[in-house]
Order: structure tokens, then sequence, then C-alpha cells
């Protein structure tokens, strides 16, 4: 059986898990059957598991369509954020956001030379 993975899924342990069972139905003693109510609260366990991974990636589509919706919505409006000059000196700086991407999953506003993400800004204005 193969080692497993820190973000093994569900689906795969499960795999695993029935695969451990099977073996053990086939090389069980007679006279000690395994316990029908132990295998079926385990299997409850994955199902549990595998629905929670389901809810988890679901939950993970709605934020990132929410946080995209949120970074659309600065476009046009006035964003205040720190640069630093050349000499490390810090100032708040002022602009429009003009344009919104995505880079690596992340949303990224444009704002005059300067690229920011969400986290950078300080106020917003209308």
């Amino acid at each position: 059986m193969e080692q497993l993975s820190p973000t093994a899924t569900a689906s795969s342990i499960q795999m695993d898990y029935m695969t451990l069972l099977v073996t053990q139905l086939q090389n069980q003693n007679p006279l000690e059957p395994l316990d029908n109510n132990e295998m079926a609260s385990q299997l409850a366990q994955f199902s549990q598991l595998q629905q929670l991974e389901t809810m988890n990636s679901s939950f993970a589509d709605v934020l990132s369509v929410a946080n995209s919706t949120y970074a659309n919505s600065l476009i046009g409006k006035e964003v205040s954020f720190i640069t630093e000059t050349e000499t490390g000196d810090r100032n708040i700086t002022s602009g429009i956001v003009e344009q919104v991407y995505k880079e690596g999953g992340e949303n990224l506003l444009v704002v005059g030379d300067y690229v920011l993400s969400i986290e950078d800004i300080m106020s917003i204005k209308n």
C-alpha cells in the first residue's frame, strides 16, 4: 500500500481502506469475525470526510468569485496605498483603479504605474 500524503483526498483514503478491509475479510479468523458496526462506522466517517471536502471546495469557489467581484467594483474608484521611494522613504499615494486582472489566483489592481493587491489598499474614495 502506498504512503499517504498530507493532501490525500477522502476518496483515495477510502479506496485504500476498502483494499485493506477486503484483505482483512479474506484472511480473518472464522471464529472471530470483524465487527460489522465498527466497519460501518468507519465507512460513515469516510463519507462525512468526502462531504466536507466537497463543501470546502465549493466554499473556495464562492470566495474566489466574491473576491473578484469586490476587486472589479473598485474600477474607477480612487484608492490610497503606501509606496516606497528609492531612498526607502514611505509615502501615501493615491490613484484611480484602471484595471483588474488575476495572476496566480490573486486579484491585482492597476493604479497608474502601480500594481497592487487588495491588501495594499489603505482607503477607498468614490
